[in-house]
């Protein structure tokens, strides 16, 4: 299961997946984009494993990267007790 966690001003919205049996939480990034649809990127902590980039430009991964770093301690707590709502 996907959780919202945070909607930036640019309509980019971060979500986060419950705490996986393999000791990870999946991020995913996605914004919308009139000619593409969406942009979006996958990122796994606690190691930020970076995959499935598509739309974003390698200084929009930085940003991103940096917000998530930023929140990782409460992404990873909320994906151990099922979200921010909870």
């Amino acid at each position: 299961m996907m959780y919202p966690f945070l909607t930036l001003d640019d309509e980019t919205e971060i979500t986060h997946s419950d705490f996986l049996p393999s000791q990870k939480v999946k991020v995913y990034i996605e914004k919308p984009d009139e000619k593409d649809c969406f942009h979006h990127m996958t990122c796994y902590l606690p190691d930020y494993f970076i995959e499935e980039v598509y739309g974003f430009t390698e200084e929009e991964v930085k940003k991103y990267l940096e917000i998530i770093a930023s929140t990782a301690h409460l992404i990873i707590e909320f994906s151990k007790t099922g979200g921010f709502d909870n």
